[in-house]
């Protein structure tokens, strides 16, 4: 009798690890990772200190199928990453095994060093690997996990960040959480290290289950309570727009702008409320808030001043040294703001920098394709910041001697520097000093640091660059075509108005189907369902886009994501959305956002969606979903609370009456002196239409604003309304002006901030 082993016998005798201690896997699969690795090319670099003497990685796991950068900074760790899903956890319970879940971004330094401290350690990969089911979540991938383990972190620990690092159950409940921790007990002074923390969790999950699953019980049940919204307390008046204001002057740094002392973070939606404040209160102190803040931001280091942009936010008080990495959203949400504060103030410093940021943008972080990269790394050659740093040999070395001089002058290197013994850029020196120590004329000094700046650059250029994440987001995507779109009506620049036309289509055509949006988009491939921030910034992405091209596409395109968003996404019953589809993977919880930090919740930026897709469409199902969503939120603005500024703004634009803005215009080319008014002025609350006298009666149909409407006496006539009813039509750019600025008082006997 002969001795045969069929294909699945050979493959279980075949089956081994990729990693150190793992549990083995099929010849498939093995020759699968093999491929993927394979197929990545020559331009693919291996991240990990682990290499054959053929120069191969040594290691090689499951993460090398994702397209997240981030992932596949993880896919070479001697550790056997799984990305989030089913077959992780399936395992985990196969096994009895805990779930280790490590939750980062790309950018994210001490992702960095935990990286190469604890998961690129082979005695440490091995324990995890023998003992737990390790799971790597790329936290701007999946916002949705990010925020219920980050959620859980704060709870047990008091604050949370990056890296995350959560234990759990194989049923997802966790039961510890943490974020950085060094590799082994003493390695950065007293702290515990993970090695011990590891050993710890797994010998309670084996000695002591029933207090483990207690444990994660009790965590999962002060999880679920905590991600319901506060309870209504019905919708708020002026006084809690008042209240908000107030406690963001008593916590406002009056010396170098921004709120507290250090950290700084940028956080532009607290300076969006501020100046929809400033234009219903007419109190100056909220405007000296924003330009005071921004003024320090676009001096300090934490602004690019070779290349435009800004980077996460400032580790001191006077916005000198950042945190070196550059995220997309910040750079779209600041820019916008800035245009907005040109406007009001005519400041062409908050105009130059604007332009930078965009600029940087359309040069440095735009796909050939149209769409927007995510963000840029702090580290280069392994260390923070390297890449920005300046000393005067290096400058010297660039410029010659009297514009060398006059540069590092007005931008702060020196001998001692500023930062770890070099210098980080930044404005030190007044305008007024440097032209009077160098006697120079106001225009030679600029072209001087211009054609400085220039060469510097050029030569930064040179050096080795910080890791570029090209994953493409559609909510920071959506925050970027906004900012472009923006500028482009604001600045009549067509470059702008067309990159962020670009940059939509883009989206349109490669991660929606249907009016169902993918989250991300990289190596040709779109991936994950979008959460409510991906619909709810598209939709307002797609608004200004409207306002600015005119091109009816981007207001259907609109209502069609509405639509879906209404369809999956919305609290029918109490209002309110909820960050995941009802189509999507349930997770532990089902999220209600309302609180605003780097970036907007996405509740605070549809409920004022809605309101201007109510005054667009005058469908009043618009102004119903929107007010009985803010009925739900309403429990984060209570009491001044400053954690949702966003849903401010939204609450700010239901307690007024915004304006209905059409102009109607004989001929393309005669609307352009009264849109120049509307370019200059800050009328944050309208809605703008603007048509042909002959394409009137087949826009109404869509628009009904526009009908009955003309243009009189053959010019371009502007029509400013609010409600049904209308001002006194007009073809005067100054009295189109005087209609536009006229804005109502928040409230009667509002106190001043100083008060």
């Amino acid at each position: 009798m002969s001795c045969q082993h069929g294909k699945h016998d050979l493959e279980t005798v075949n089956m081994k690890s990729m990693v150190p201690g793992a549990q083995p896997i099929s010849v498939d699969l093995q020759n699968k990772i093999k491929s993927a690795f394979e197929q990545k090319g020559e331009q693919y670099k291996p991240r990990t200190h682990h290499f054959e003497n053929d120069g191969s990685p040594k290691y090689t796991n499951r993460l090398i199928f994702e397209t997240s950068p981030y992932l596949l900074q993880h896919a070479h760790n001697p550790v056997d990453w799984f990305p989030w899903g089913e077959e992780a956890f399936r395992l985990a319970a196969k096994l009895n095994r805990p779930v280790l879940l490590s939750v980062g971004y790309s950018t994210c330094h001490w992702c960095h060093v935990m990286e190469r401290e604890s998961f690129e350690d082979v005695e440490i990969a091995t324990f995890i690997n023998k003992h737990f089911i390790a799971i790597k979540v790329d936290r701007e991938e999946r916002p949705d996990v990010d925020s219920i383990y980050m959620t859980t972190v704060q709870l047990m620990r008091g604050s949370g960040g990056w890296p995350m690092t959560v234990v759990m159950t194989s049923d997802r409940k966790p039961f510890f959480g943490g974020t950085y921790f060094p590799a082994r007990d003493g390695d950065r002074g007293n702290a515990m290290g993970f090695l011990t923390i590891l050993r710890r969790l797994e010998e309670a999950f084996r000695n002591d289950p029933k207090q483990v699953i207690q444990a994660a019980n009790a965590i999962t049940s002060r999880l679920r309570q905590a991600s319901l919204p506060r309870p209504p307390t019905g919708v708020p008046d002026a006084q809690a727009l008042v209240a908000i204001a107030q406690i963001l002057f008593e916590e406002f740094d009056h010396t170098y702008g921004g709120f507290g002392r250090a950290p700084k973070f940028p956080r532009p939606s607290v300076y969006e409320f501020l100046l929809h404040y400033w234009r219903r209160t007419q109190d100056a102190d909220a405007l000296k808030m924003v330009e005071v803040s921004l003024s320090g931001m676009i001096k300090g280091g934490i602004f690019d001043h070779l290349a435009g942009g800004f980077h996460r936010y400032s580790t001191d008080r006077e916005w000198l040294a950042p945190h070196f990495e550059k995220m997309l959203y910040d750079n779209a949400q600041l820019s916008f703001l800035l245009i907005q504060l040109c406007q009001i103030t005519k400041d062409n410093a908050f105009q130059r920098s604007a332009k930078e940021t965009l600029n940087y943008v359309l040069r440095e972080m735009t796909d050939t394709k149209g769409g927007f990269f995510s963000a840029t790394d702090a580290d280069s050659e392994g260390k923070e910041g390297t890449f920005f740093l300046w000393t005067p040999k290096e400058v010297e070395a660039i410029l010659d001697t009297r514009e060398a001089q006059i540069f590092m002058e007005a931008y702060d290197v020196t001998v001692s520097g500023n930062f770890e013994g070099k210098s980080i850029l930044r404005r030190k020196s007044k305008w007024k000093s440097l032209i009077e120590k160098f006697e120079l004329t106001s225009t030679e000094l600029s072209n001087i640091l211009a054609n400085a700046k220039s060469k510097l650059y050029e030569a930064r250029e040179r050096r080795e660059h910080p890791i570029l994440d090209d994953k493409i987001i559609v909510e920071w995507n959506a925050q970027m075509i906004r900012a472009f779109a923006f500028a482009g009506l604001v600045f009549q620049n067509p470059k702008y108005t067309q990159a962020a036309i670009s940059a939509g289509e883009f989206i349109w055509e490669n991660m929606q189907e249907g009016g169902k949006l993918s989250r991300t988009y990289r190596a040709g491939k779109a991936k994950h369902d979008a959460v409510l921030e991906d619909y709810a910034f598209l939709i307002e992405a797609f608004l200004q886009l409207f306002e600015t091209t005119q091109d009816i596409r981007w207001l259907q395109r609109s209502l069609t994501l509405e639509a879906t968003l209404n369809t999956f996404f919305y609290d029918q019953e109490n209002g309110g959305y909820f960050t995941t589809s009802s189509s999507s993977e349930s997770l532990l919880v089902r999220e209600k956002p309302s609180y605003d930090g780097a970036q907007p919740s996405g509740n605070s930026v549809i409920i004022r969606v809605l309101l201007k897709l109510s005054e667009y469409t005058q469908d009043t199902k618009y102004q119903q979903r929107a007010e009985k969503s803010m009925l739900a939120m309403s429990g984060a603005l209570e009491n001044g609370s400053i954690g949702s500024p966003k849903l401010a703004v939204a609450l700010e634009w239901m307690l007024d009456r915004p304006k209905q803005v059409i102009i109607i215009t004989p001929t393309i080319g005669k609307e352009a002196a009264l849109l120049k008014v509307l370019r200059d002025t800050f009328v944050p609350n309208k809605i703008l239409i603007v048509t042909e006298d002959s394409e009137v009666e087949k826009l109404a149909v869509s628009l009904p604003l526009v009908e009955n409407k003309t243009a009189k006496d053959g010019q371009a006539t502007a029509y400013v309304c609010i409600g049904q009813v209308c001002l006194k039509p007009t073809s005067d750019p100054e009295t189109l002006r005087e209609q536009l600025e006229a804005a109502e008082k928040l409230a009667d006997q509002i106190p001043p901030l100083n008060e």
